[in-house]
């Protein structure tokens, strides 16, 4: 009987679990779901399904359920992957996560295939379909004879239209921590017309295209911190422009760039006396001084914020200038932005969230003057604040391949992400099934 460990289950794992436990009682496996808190598991997994307490710095018992299973599907922050990843190496166990690839686990390529073991990284929904949705249009493309000009994609996390009641048209549906921390860590880098480009942080959410999906209306995109790394991962070493971004609706991104250029989104130092602090006296301790001014006033002079700007209906919907405490003891700037956003910007009951995913590609056909513009969408929309578009497109891919894996469908041996065809394909295929399908769109490029 073949056994499977989830371990994590944060708010991305429902569909995950669902989909294996719906697969186990089919083949006949059994599942082992275990999180700090155990409560969280025994909330999301089925009677037949094996909920535990499990500590992944608990050396023992990490040890003792990894020797006790056939493949690990890791739901826990990237950053302790590798701590994971170990056992796995030592008992000889594939591990799939939905997190990017990070240096540390790449470098474990060679102990893996040794091992005959297979480390899946970046197996979500981005990083993970957007992987797989462009890597089989630009095979395609390439099949056909045709030459790549460009490509460019974007992914938003976002709220549903018909859940949508506040003025920053945006809810939290995945770590919010990295949402406060988005852009950060070096410039945004990427290609253009075979021109690098980098886009410093300071200046990252006021360098937005807008781009219009038929049916759902416009956004804005940003650049992603790093589309290069991705030229030689997609083999487009030839291509002119390669560019990856994050999709918001529009005025976003204007609004969101306030707390850059504050200072509040810093998450390299800390605050005196956060837990008394209100989020009124936060704002104003990065202002200047003045008895006399409101932090209201002094804040949009700062920012040189008009009147008439629809900045400011954020700004104070969230409650920036209010007396109300804190009540975190120590925090960064970015800890106290993050504890107030998730309450503002919390799914409430009864709502639905959005992904959304676009991909543009430019293309030379052979014998054709002008090139061709081919753009391929999917919006997903959840069902409600648990069974989230984000859960389902985070991890009905990841359990699609544990399935492919246990099943021998998969047998490679090593690190990869996935853009061959050998993954990409069978899982494009199964997510559609789900209503997880892209519609594309070809029409004469017209420079624009």
């Amino acid at each position: 009987m073949k056994k499977i460990l989830i371990i994590g289950a944060g708010r991305s794992s429902s569909a995950l679990i669902r989909y294996l436990e719906e697969n186990a009682r089919k083949f006949g496996w059994e599942i082992t779901a275990g999180d700090r808190d155990l409560t969280l598991v025994q909330e999301k997994v089925a009677p037949s399904t094996c909920a535990i307490a499990l500590d992944i710095f608990n050396e023992q018992q990490l040890n003792d359920e990894i020797q006790n299973t056939d493949i690990v599907v890791s739901m826990v922050p990237a950053r302790f992957h590798p701590v994971i990843a170990l056992p796995c190496l030592k008992y000889a166990r594939s591990m799939l996560t939905a997190s990017y690839e990070s240096q540390e686990m790449s470098e474990m390529a060679h102990k893996a295939k040794s091992q005959g073991i297979l480390f899946l990284n970046e197996l979500g929904v981005d990083p993970g379909i957007d992987h797989m949705s462009a890597m089989r249009v630009i095979n395609r493309i390439r099949e056909e004879g045709n030459a790549l000009l460009c490509f460019e994609t974007f992914t938003g996390g976002l709220i549903a239209p018909e859940s949508d009641n506040n003025p920053w048209h945006y809810k939290i549906t995945w770590n919010p921590r990295n949402v406060v921390l988005a852009g950060q860590g070096g410039p945004a880098r990427f290609i253009q017309e075979g021109t690098y480009k980098y886009i410093p942080y300071h200046r990252l959410f006021r360098r937005t295209e807008v781009i219009e999906i038929e049916g759902f209306g416009k956004f804005e995109g940003y650049a992603n911190r790093d589309s290069l790394k991705y030229i030689e991962k997609y083999g487009l070493q030839d291509v002119p422009t390669v560019y990856r971004g994050t999709l918001r609706r529009p005025g976003f991104c204007r609004a969101w760039d306030v707390f850059v250029q504050l200072g509040a989104t810093d998450d390299s130092f800390t605050l005196n006396n956060t837990e008394d602090m209100t989020y009124k006296e936060f704002i104003n301790s990065f202002l200047y001084y003045s008895h006399e001014d409101p932090v209201k006033t002094k804040l949009y002079q700062y920012m040189h914020i008009d009147q008439d700007s629809d900045v400011r209906e954020k700004l104070e919907w969230l409650g920036i200038f209010d007396n109300t405490k804190i009540g975190l003891k120590d925090a960064t700037p970015a800890q106290i932005l993050e504890h107030l956003l998730c309450k503002k910007w919390a799914l409430e009951p009864g709502d639905k969230d959005m992904l959304v995913m676009w991909h543009k590609f430019i293309y030379k056909q052979k014998g054709q003057e002008k090139p061709t513009l081919l753009t391929s969408s999917l919006v997903v929309t959840g069902d409600d604040p648990v069974n989230t578009a984000m859960a389902k497109t985070v991890g009905l891919p990841l359990g699609i391949a544990a399935k492919m894996i246990l099943t021998g469908q998969i047998r490679l041996e090593g690190v990869y992400i996935p853009t061959i065809k050998e993954i990409y394909e069978p899982i494009l295929q199964e997510l559609e099934s789900y209503g997880i399908g892209f519609i594309e769109k070809n029409m004469e490029w017209n420079g624009e």
